[in-house]
């Protein structure tokens, strides 16, 4: 492939992701990771991209996929209903992990008072406890991406090295029997160190993530201990899930006033 055409197939990735890290571009054009740090520098000169630490994001995003605040409108009433059944799971007094996710911060909004410590990589998540003077926020360092509402990067990996939470609730983008799958290989970092320093770790994944595998495997099921879905999930994978051992907590259909707005 030349250099013209790669180039070419980067900027239209970074497009659509946004951003992401020189290994996930190498993949994705069948380069060495040295051959897209070149490019990157090229298309950076060219205005097209920025580079970042061990990767690079794009000036010029056309998608709204992955954008906070439209992932949102998505499934509201499921994910308010997976919000609800999951932070029933936590105890009083438990300091949490919270992943970056849209329905990691329907569960935070059901929290409350029960939680002493937040950690977390998500800008809406932090701003949502930041007037509080009952829970003690723990911001992860990193490069923001406004967009997504989210930390990334080596800084926001090593802040969740550091620490460790009675409980880590994450989400991802696809879910099978042979594990949780996520789209960018900058937060499968950042979730595999929060599934780490944690003791507990809750994924919450609507019906619409059941049976898919997206770009990149995050983890299998030996670390994980409770899925949270909804009533929509296939029936066959939740008893997949349950035969491996996994605790399946399905949350109930949501109520029309759920799902309105």
């Amino acid at each position: 492939m030349h250099s013209e055409e790669r180039q070419a197939r980067i900027e239209a990735y970074l497009q659509k992701a946004e951003f992401a890290s020189l290994e996930e571009l190498a993949q994705h054009v069948g380069a060495s990771v040295s051959t897209v740090r070149r490019d990157v520098a090229a298309l950076e000169t060219n205005k097209v991209v920025r580079r970042t630490h061990g990767g690079a994001r794009t000036l010029q995003p056309k998608s709204d996929e992955f954008v906070f605040n439209v992932r949102d409108t998505h499934q509201v009433g499921e994910k308010e209903s997976i919000g609800e059944a999951c932070a029933a799971l936590i105890e009083p007094g438990q300091n949490v992990i919270i992943d970056s996710g849209t329905t990691c911060f329907h569960v935070a909004k059901r929290l409350g008072d029960k939680v002493a410590q937040v950690i977390t990589n998500s800008l809406p998540v932090a701003n949502f406890f930041s007037a509080s003077n009952r829970h003690e926020v723990h911001v992860s360092g990193g490069v923001i991406y406004p967009r997504l509402g989210v930390l990334v990067g080596p800084h926001a990996i090593d802040t969740f090295a550091r620490m460790h939470a009675d409980v880590a609730i994450l989400s991802g983008s696809g879910i099978s029997e042979d594990g949780i799958y996520n789209s960018h290989a900058l937060l499968v970092d950042i979730q595999r160190a929060m599934i780490a320093g944690a003791a507990k770790v809750i994924f919450c994944l609507d019906h619409t993530k059941f049976g898919r595998r997206s770009t990149f495997f995050l983890s299998d099921f030996s670390a994980i201990d409770v899925v949270v879905t909804d009533a929509q999930a296939p029936e066959p994978l939740v008893r997949e899930l349950r035969a491996k051992g996994l605790e399946v907590v399905v949350a109930p259909t949501p109520t029309p006033s759920a799902t309105a707005g």
